[in-house]
């Protein structure tokens, strides 16, 4: 009886994940299957056809729009993972100085705080400083001030769990072996968290990548990024360039996403070879008198 129930349990579980699948990507292959439609219909796919791939590049506003939040998104991940790492290590190495508790709140505000109170207050803190120094202008700069300041929360998160979890032992050997603490850092705690700064750099990309409200409040005229020109065809009516501009971001996030996730497998997978190795050293050195 109890075998059937976990069977039923293990079934029930099974079919929720993939309702729980088919609900979140059924939308994306619809956007995928009519960004090649022939006509302008959305409710039936009337014959395959590149037009609209086409169209896409003859848009001005969504090709510059892709070329500004491309900038801005890498500007912004390698910003947020640089500044998360010193929020990280100050959290992590540092456990006891003044002002710690209000310095990981702030650090952490940005994550629970509505997007909507980040912009407005970016807004009014940019224009304030321009009319006060005249610098900066609303546009790239303010864009990409309010996105680190996002990404940096999300970064630290992510860089600070890497941290925490870290075998300190392995830093107070190479010291002892003669290390600088600048060469700890490039040679043994670099390469320890390297994965976590991929992992915090790819979040903090997208997160600017597809930003919108942040956006919308510091932007500057004649300065849109993708998200928001899609979001400006979106409300004047549905145009299948926009369709097409989504088919190719999803594609391009979907090859990064599987090449990464190639990248950690091979190497988990020569790290477990090295340690296995390294369990058997008479294996890897063979004794030369049992040799003989």
């Amino acid at each position: 009886m109890r075998s059937l129930w976990r069977f039923a349990e293990n079934q029930l579980g099974r079919v929720w994940l993939g309702l729980v699948y088919l609900f979140l990507y059924i939308p994306l292959f619809f956007l995928i299957v009519f960004s090649f439609n022939s006509t302008r219909q959305d409710g039936a796919f009337t014959g395959f056809s590149l037009r609209w791939y086409q169209a896409l590049l003859q848009d001005s506003r969504l090709v510059e729009g892709f070329l500004l939040s491309l900038k801005v998104a890498l500007i912004t991940g390698t910003l947020s993972v640089v500044l998360g790492s010193f929020a990280a290590f100050v959290l992590v190495r540092y456990l006891r100085f003044s002002g710690r508790t209000l310095f990981y709140g702030m650090v952490n505000a940005p994550l629970v705080m509505p997007e909507v109170i980040i912009g407005l207050s970016l807004l009014l803190l940019m224009v304030a400083v321009q009319r006060g120094v005249g610098w900066p202008e609303r546009g790239f700069i303010t864009i990409v001030t309010g996105h680190t300041l996002l990404g940096m929360a999300y970064a630290t998160v992510v860089i600070q769990s890497r941290l925490s979890e870290m075998d300190r032992s392995l830093e107070e050997a190479a010291m002892d072996l003669g290390c600088r603490p600048m060469q700890v850092f490039f040679l043994v705690t670099l390469p320890n968290i390297a994965s976590a700064l991929v992992s915090a750099w790819l979040l903090t990309f997208t997160l600017s990548f597809d930003d919108v409200v942040i956006s919308e409040f510091l932007s500057g005229p004649g300065v849109t990024t993708l998200p928001q020109v899609i979001f400006s065809y979106a409300r004047r009516g549905v145009n299948p360039s926009i369709y097409a501009a989504a088919t190719i971001l999803i594609g391009v996030v979907s090859l990064g996403i599987i090449s990464y996730s190639v990248f950690v497998m091979r190497r988990q997978r020569r790290l477990a070879r090295e340690i296995s190795a390294a369990a058997r050293p008479e294996q890897a050195f063979p004794d030369p008198v049992v040799a003989r």
